[in-house]
């Protein structure tokens, strides 16, 4: 059994680079940018009337010049005229260009306009005012976004202004997600006594979407045979196999030694932590092999890794099959390794502890708790659950926070410690 922390290295060190694949813009929200997007020319391209008024020449408004006849009208996406007389003035629209031989526009709010003249009605006029000068967000050239961006309705936005049609991001990884067992039955059935819902796989699904990566299902019942045949296909075919279930010590928890018959480098099984201690994770093809090297175990015969030369790379989490233990196994670990695969940062949270905690085993201890704020200070409150089997406590809940595994068995109030949030 190995610690939360040689966990999360083992997986972060199997983390891999799908790849990069160009699509409309507009479709790219949630995406990992993998290209630095460029200002085409400056920004904006010419001085831009940030305000709904009247363009004057500055010097005439210092010379104590207040009525400006109004000459023409500039508006926006039209092209530039000039101001012939530098005693008037030019009707101006929002988001058009600046007229020439004008440098400050007064809003409307602050004119009177009778007889076709334009009369300033407050005391102090700026040169330059309400102009958004031309190359003043970035000049031609300049760097927009930074490559390895999360996409955001923000980013959208340049990417439109930059006239940036397709936009390369990073390949998302091909993900099956398998549930096990054969208690389990499908949402619209109604189970037997001895019978419950498929959920975990649904909930999965919708933690891997929140990351914007699509996902399949499969179900495969507890037979070993079926399974071996079953799971062998998804390993050629995936870049990602996330289980929820059988791999505790059940007699039929058959997927440690299928996946282990089938060639997959074990890579640990068990962690030091509540919930979640069976997790089990590996990896086939090269990637096995170079992570496996750092801590090989030696049980693998030389036969079975020279055929793992010839295996796709493909990771696999092997999750404990109670809905909390896969929760927070996919948010703790999954979440990670995705993050380092396309290039994002993995930012760590912490919270403070609102109220004592007292936890007896030596484990790492993912305690479900409710966020809130205090004079500008996150605290996290503990919230009373029936175990990893209970689901529904995942509603009253907004994160996990993550008590290390140590002696003591005390979590004194008032103490900070970092958070998985899921809300």
């Amino acid at each position: 059994m190995i610690s939360t922390e040689q966990a999360l290295q083992t997986i972060l060190n199997s983390a891999q680079d799908f790849g990069v694949e160009e699509i409309p813009f507009i479709q790219s929200v949630g995406r990992i940018l993998k290209e630095d997007i460029k200002a085409d020319r400056d920004f904006p391209p010419f001085n831009r009337v940030a305000m709904d008024g009247i363009a004057i020449d500055y010097l005439q408004f210092q010379k104590g010049q207040r009525t400006f006849p109004i000459e023409g009208i500039q508006p926006a996406g039209s092209e530039q005229i000039t101001l012939q007389n530098s005693e008037n003035c030019i009707e101006v629209m929002t988001g058009a260009v600046l007229p020439n031989s004008t440098s400050a526009v007064v809003r409307y709010e602050d004119v009177v306009i009778e007889n076709n003249s334009a009369r300033v009605s407050i005391e102090t006029v700026c040169d330059r005012q309400n102009i958004h000068t031309k190359g003043k967000d970035g000049r031609a050239g300049a760097i927009l976004i930074h490559k390895n961006t999360k996409i955001s309705a923000a980013e959208i936005g340049v990417l439109a202004t930059v006239g940036k049609a397709t936009v390369k991001v990073a390949k998302q990884p091909k993900v099956m997600i398998v549930s096990t067992g054969d208690e389990l039955v499908g949402v619209a059935e109604t189970p037997l006594a001895h019978q419950i819902r498929r959920s975990n796989v649904f909930t999965l699904v919708s933690l891997l979407e929140k990351l914007h990566i699509p996902s399949e299902t499969a179900h495969i019942t507890d037979d070993k045979p079926i399974l071996k045949e079953k799971i062998k296909d998804y390993l050629s075919t995936y870049d990602v196999l996330l289980f929820s279930g059988a791999v505790s010590k059940g007699k039929f928890d058959f997927l440690p030694e299928v996946l282990d018959e089938l060639g997959v480098e074990k890579l640990f099984h068990k962690v030091a932590q509540r919930p979640g201690k069976p997790f089990w994770f590996g990896a086939t093809g090269t990637l096995g092999l170079n992570i496996q090297n750092v801590n090989l175990d030696g049980e693998k015969s030389a036969d079975i890794r020279s055929e793992n030369k010839n295996q796709k790379n493909t990771v696999v989490f092997a999750f404990p099959g109670n809905p909390i233990s896969t929760y927070v196994n996919c948010l703790a670990y999954f979440y990670p390794w995705y993050h380092k695969s396309v290039g994002l940062e993995n930012l760590i949270e912490n919270a403070i502890l609102a109220e004592d905690v007292t936890f007896k085993p030596n484990l790492t201890y993912f305690l479900q708790v409710q966020l809130s704020y205090r004079y500008g200070h996150l605290i996290a409150t503990p919230i009373k659950g029936n175990g990893s089997g209970d689901l529904a406590s995942l509603v009253n809940a907004d994160a996990f926070i993550q008590l290390s595994k140590t002696e003591e068995i005390t979590f004194k109030k008032g103490e900070v410690f970092p958070i998985i949030r899921y809300r």
